[in-house]
């Protein structure tokens, strides 16, 4: 969870007075923080309470104390989630943060005002690249709680375009962060199919794991996502920022599972040709800008 990670870093910073929860701790989380039951924190005006998003009705615990309230925003599809008809953000005092670029773009069209980023980090001690990928059929990895339907669509239609290939699909799900490395690094090519998306991690994790990436960008995914194709898609109004890389996948509109099977076929074809360096390369890149030190600077700037 993006926001245990916010609050390890407060904590590293010696700002975290206390996480707050409902029913019971998050178990494998436990001896980890400082927990405190909702009921019994002591908020005082001095403090700062921060929220994910979808959860507006923890706000009156902030707002009885008189302290700083934030919200986290972690995916743009959850900003009003929760919110009661008629209530407004700008009716609120609270201040925001996002977990990406094109979360905070979206929330300034609406609210007015850029909240700042704190992205999410990969454990790159857990999400590294093998030394050799495995031989025979290419492996294509997905994760079928995302979008189980389309991720199947795309599958059909790719055995209809290339009756000639034999790919292995290989599904991820009910792992632990360390499974999912394993299986991973035994794929060539990783299925994106998740959408809307604040900054998805996966497709880091895929990367960080030496897989060829393909599919849905979730919008929040331009965060980080560019295209290999200089003709592939690009969102239409939001502005991609300036990053230190070039061409990381075949990203596709959300949805459209023609567009996927043909990056599946154009990245199949980079591995034929063992034509995959200069991705390789931008994939790193990518990966090492989401970083623990990275996120800290962000974390520290609030």
């Amino acid at each position: 969870m993006v926001l245990l990670q916010l609050a390890s870093r407060l904590m590293e910073l010696g700002r975290l007075q206390g996480v707050l929860y409902w029913d019971t701790p998050l178990e494998s989380h436990e001896n980890i923080f400082p927990w405190v039951h909702v009921q019994s924190a002591k908020l005082r005006a001095q403090d700062c309470l921060i929220i994910p998003e979808g959860w507006p009705n923890a706000l009156a615990f902030g707002f009885k104390a008189g302290c700083r309230s934030l919200v986290y925003c972690q995916n743009w599809a959850y900003l009003f989630q929760g919110l009661e008809p008629g209530v407004r953000w700008h009716n609120l005092p609270v201040d925001f943060l996002a977990v990406s670029d094109p979360v905070a773009w979206h929330m300034e069209q609406i609210l007015g005002k850029r909240p700042p980023i704190i992205r999410p980090t990969i454990n790159q001690k857990i999400f590294f690249p093998p030394d050799n990928k495995p031989s025979g059929n290419y492996r294509v990895g997905f994760m079928p709680r995302k979008n189980k339907a389309l991720a199947e669509q795309i599958q059909r239609i790719f055995a209809e375009r290339n009756p000639h290939i034999s790919l292995d699909w290989i599904p991820i799900h009910g792992l632990d962060p360390e499974g999912v490395a394993q299986v991973l690094r035994s794929c060539h090519i990783f299925l994106v199919t998740g959408f809307p998306e604040g900054c998805p991690l996966p497709p880091l994790e895929a990367m960080a794991c030496g897989c060829l990436c393909v599919g849905f960008n979730g919008f929040g995914g331009w965060d980080y996502m560019r295209q290999i194709d200089e003709l592939g898609f690009i969102p239409p109004q939001y502005p991609l920022r300036t990053v230190p890389w070039q061409g990381n996948g075949w990203w596709v509109a959300d949805g459209d599972v023609l567009g996927a099977a043909q990056g599946l076929e154009l990245a199949i074809k980079k591995l034929i040709s063992h034509d995959c360096h200069a991705i390789q390369q931008n994939m790193l890149l990518t990966t090492q800008s989401y970083s623990i030190d990275s996120q800290r600077h962000e974390v520290a700037a609030v």
